[in-house]
């Protein structure tokens, strides 16, 4: 408390109040000054843990796996023995850009960020059947993969903190499948949900994890399903 208040009045002839020497100084003034100081102070940590403006690129790898199995691979049937699995792997990458750095006003802990984000996800080989448009009983081997788009708004809590959880309430995304759907559909808009934390492991590197679902709009058709979830780790550089 004796250490507060030489600070207090160190800050007091720092700001020119003029009679410091002679008059005597209020306990309300005390405690005002003692909160402005606990102001700077925590300012100070802020800038202290900051080494970037908020902004981010991140490279992301893991886990994925699609509400249902495709059984609709280009000009195939609907039979399960042409179905490829639906857990897989995904890679991508995104950028982070810092909208808002107390949530609009409302929150001095909390940022608005705008997510733009890509992943490819694979899904595995599967033989794709020929036989509606050549005779015979031919098939050949198809790659199941699935690409996704997404931009999206990112609400990123405990701003000052070296662990920062966050989450995307909505976001839209645009996917491309491959091989085509047999209607020879491959584009479909989707919503994306999702949440996660980063931690800052040293300057301006981050080490983050999260996890996605991406739901189709409309009703789900069996030419295009591109309903499912990710999720994985990630490797993020502030900037």
């Amino acid at each position: 408390m004796i250490k507060k208040t030489k600070l207090a009045l160190g800050l007091m002839a720092t700001l020119g109040v003029a009679g410091l020497a002679s008059a005597p100084v209020s306990a309300d003034e005390i405690s005002d000054l003692n909160a402005r100081i606990a102001k700077l102070e925590r300012a100070q940590a802020v800038d202290a843990l900051k080494s970037d403006n908020g902004n981010m690129v991140f490279f992301r790898g893991g886990y994925a796996r699609n509400d249902n199995a495709r059984t609709d691979l280009t000009f195939g049937t609907t039979d399960a023995s042409f179905a490829v699995d639906q857990d897989g792997w995904d890679v991508g990458a995104g950028l982070d850009f810092r909208l808002s750095d107390d949530f609009f006003g409302l929150h001095d802990g909390t940022e608005i960020l705008a997510e733009l984000m890509f992943t490819y996800s694979q899904f595995g080989t599967s033989p794709t059947s020929l036989t509606a448009i050549v005779p015979g009983d031919l098939a050949i081997p198809a790659l199941a993969s699935q690409f996704t788009l997404t931009a999206s708004p990112k609400i990123k809590f405990l701003k000052g903190s070296k662990f920062r959880p966050w989450i995307v309430p909505i976001g839209l995304g645009i996917n491309v499948i491959s091989p085509t759907s047999n209607a020879v559909t491959y584009l479909k808009p989707s919503m994306q949900f999702a949440a996660g934390a980063d931690y800052k492991l040293w300057k301006s590197i981050y080490l983050g994890a999260d996890i996605r679902y991406n739901l189709g709009f409309g009703n789900n058709d069996d030419q295009i399903d591109i309903n499912g979830f990710t999720t994985g780790a990630y490797l993020g550089i502030g900037f």
